[in-house]
């Protein structure tokens, strides 16, 4: 792991408990020495568990198992290990998961169908998940109630800092917590997800709810971040709400109790996403990207995805050489209706484009002010409809090159 990313948060935030969750870290030696890369949590029974998974077509042995038991919609247990992903390992990587499950399973008295399973790391090899399911008991003594910053850091690759997010709430006036955390740092384009995240709420809400509320707000956070373009066979994110807040069930989307919580999961949701996009392997820059003015919502989405995917866009920001020309050609392969005529770009809030030229007034050594910091924002008006959507993501580096030759070193 290389130095700890210049776009950090300055620490890891103070995150609450939250009842029916204990969660700890330990040591396996899957691959790494010397440092936690196994997580283990415990839920109440009762907990509901929602999903999305990675749409990747050569999904892990772990998405595939998640997939398979979430419609069960509960979960009474969470083991991720680090620095092997399980990926592309065959029947042999299947059986390792449903021997882990079954371990944790034992441990946790509750059934393997409620035993959810992610796994990170290298794709290819094949896990030895004897020595995860070895350490699970140990690992199991040590697990409380306050493991946020431990639990974060053990689920780490080439991530430069660990991730969590929290806010609480109320409903009915009765307080009710929503805390995360997550991993990325390379591979970063999610479809229906992000690296690895995992949300926790003491929320009394079925899984048809969960799920309306997850999917929406994965769509609005991991969804719209991009470090290389690259989807993750592993990309996994879970949703599990004990059910222990005191406030009276809610049962519909449409009730207005729930206005507070789904602006605070969206905020959990953002905060670690962007965090995810800030850790991007080599960044130096972090690059927001609003789009608005597009026919849809989903439009402006893949617009700004694609200039963010840009290798030209990104490597012109990490020169900070203020070259607009590569915001136009981006747009224009977006392959979505753009009024050319009419579009607005500015940078750093200062009008580059305008009417199909350069922006009447453009003073270029204003904009390369702007580059030379380490927060870039981009606005683009399509000018079409009244889509908008916002795209985080960093810039691409020459470190980015020495991380992924080096990745298996």
């Amino acid at each position: 792991m290389s130095g700890i990313s210049p776009l950090a948060p300055k620490k890891f935030p103070a995150m609450p408990e939250v009842a029916g969750v204990r969660l700890g870290a330990g040591a396996s030696g899957e691959r790494y020495k010397g440092r936690d890369d196994l997580l283990l949590a415990e839920f109440a029974e009762g907990t509901r568990v929602a999903g999305v998974l990675t749409q990747s077509q050569t999904p892990g042995a772990p998405v595939k198992w998640c997939r398979e038991i979430l419609p069960v919609g509960r979960a009474r247990g969470l083991v991720v290990n680090a620095g092997n992903a399980n990926v592309f390992t065959g029947k042999a990587g299947d059986a390792a998961v449903r021997r882990t499950a079954k371990s944790a399973a034992k441990i946790l008295a509750a059934p393997a169908n409620e035993i959810f399973i992610a796994s990170t790391g290298v794709i290819g090899e094949a896990l030895n998940d004897a020595r995860i399911t070895q350490a699970l008991p140990a690992l199991y003594d040590k697990i409380g109630t306050k493991s946020w910053p431990d639990g974060a850091r053990a689920i780490m690759t080439t991530d430069t800092f660990a991730k969590g997010a929290a806010r609480r709430v109320t409903i009915d006036g009765e307080s009710v917590t929503i805390a995360g955390i997550a991993k990325g740092s390379g591979m970063i384009a999610p479809n229906m997800a992000t690296m690895l995240a995992f949300i926790f709420t003491d929320a009394r809400l079925p899984v048809r709810l969960l799920n309306s509320l997850l999917r929406p707000a994965t769509a609005r956070s991991f969804n719209s971040i991009t470090v290389d373009g690259d989807t993750s066979t592993s990309d996994t994110c879970l949703l599990f709400a004990t059910g222990a807040a005191r406030h009276r069930a809610v049962t519909r989307a449409s009730d207005r109790r729930l206005n507070g919580f789904r602006a605070a999961l969206d905020d959990v949701m953002t905060d670690l996403a962007q965090q995810i996009a800030r850790d991007g392997e080599g960044a130096s820059k972090f690059i927001t990207l609003s789009i608005r003015g597009a026919r849809s919502e989903a439009a402006a989405r893949r617009v700004g995805l694609v200039v963010a995917n840009s290798p030209l866009v990104k490597t012109a920001i990490a020169g900070e050489d203020p070259n607009w020309g590569r915001l136009v050609m981006a747009v224009g392969r977006a392959g979505e209706q753009v009024r050319t005529e009419k579009m607005v770009i500015t940078i750093g809030g200062h009008k580059v484009a305008a009417g199909g030229k350069q922006a009447p007034g453009y003073v270029e050594k204003i904009v390369a002010r702007h580059m030379k910091g380490k927060e870039i924002a981009i606005a683009i008006d399509l000018a079409v409809g009244a889509g908008a959507a916002t795209v985080w993501s960093c810039d691409l580096t020459h470190k980015y090159i020495d991380i992924n030759a080096d990745y298996r070193s």
